[in-house]
């Protein structure tokens, strides 16, 4: 394989275990709305905010359900437990500092918040939700990201749980590999258990020991 210079990670459920955190805000979102929180978490994780609201909420006023969300999310980076998966502290620091980023579909000071609560090295480029007017499945966050760092697409190495993500960086022409899931994604070009499973490789693509 081509050595990959760059390493493009994305956030909740590749470094960092938020799921708890996830379930808790969207019951907490639910019991303001006198819903039944399981069903609403369940929409939610098939589902963007606004589909959710859609589904479960039809007759609220969209935005007020938005800013409700934001604030409980908010809330819990304050106050909620974090805690990154084994291996991703050693490897973000083992990582040359202008060669990877974070790209999120979360915002920018939540994910500053949990690196701070949890011990995670921040890198200097993070493209968020804010960054960007199509989120991930679109290419549009890697490639803003790979644009950012001066780097051409064939060269990135995306880090992704998710399918959407994985999507993303496969239609952005980067290499795409899956961590923290039972099974592969059936697309990407390489999966691992865990994230430490995969650091030494991660760190093989980019030269360093």
């Amino acid at each position: 394989m081509t050595s990959k210079n760059f390493v493009l990670f994305d956030v909740d459920g590749t470094l960092m275990d938020a799921v708890e955190n996830q379930r808790r805000v969207w019951h907490a979102w639910a019991a303001r709305h006198g819903l039944e929180g399981d069903e609403v978490y369940a929409v939610a994780l098939r589902t963007r905010p606004v589909e959710t609201f859609a589904a479960v909420a039809p007759g609220a006023a969209p935005e007020e359900c938005l800013a409700l969300l934001h604030a409980l999310e908010d809330e819990d980076v304050r106050t909620g437990s974090y805690g990154a998966f084994d291996g991703a502290a050693a490897l973000l620091r083992a990582l040359p500092a202008d060669r990877w980023a974070l790209v999120t579909s979360n915002y920018e000071h939540r994910v500053r918040g949990r690196f701070e609560r949890t011990g995670l090295p921040l890198p200097g480029l993070i493209i968020d939700a804010a960054s960007v007017a199509e989120g991930k499945p679109s290419p549009v966050p890697y490639l803003t990201a790979a644009e950012k760092l001066g780097a051409d697409p064939a060269d990135c190495l995306v880090v992704e749980d998710a399918p959407s993500g994985v999507r993303s960086g496969l239609d952005a022409g980067m290499t795409v590999w899956t961590v923290n899931t039972p099974a592969p994604h059936p697309d990407a070009h390489r999966h691992f258990p865990s994230l430490a499973e995969a650091a030494p490789h991660i760190l093989a693509l980019v030269g360093r020991p």
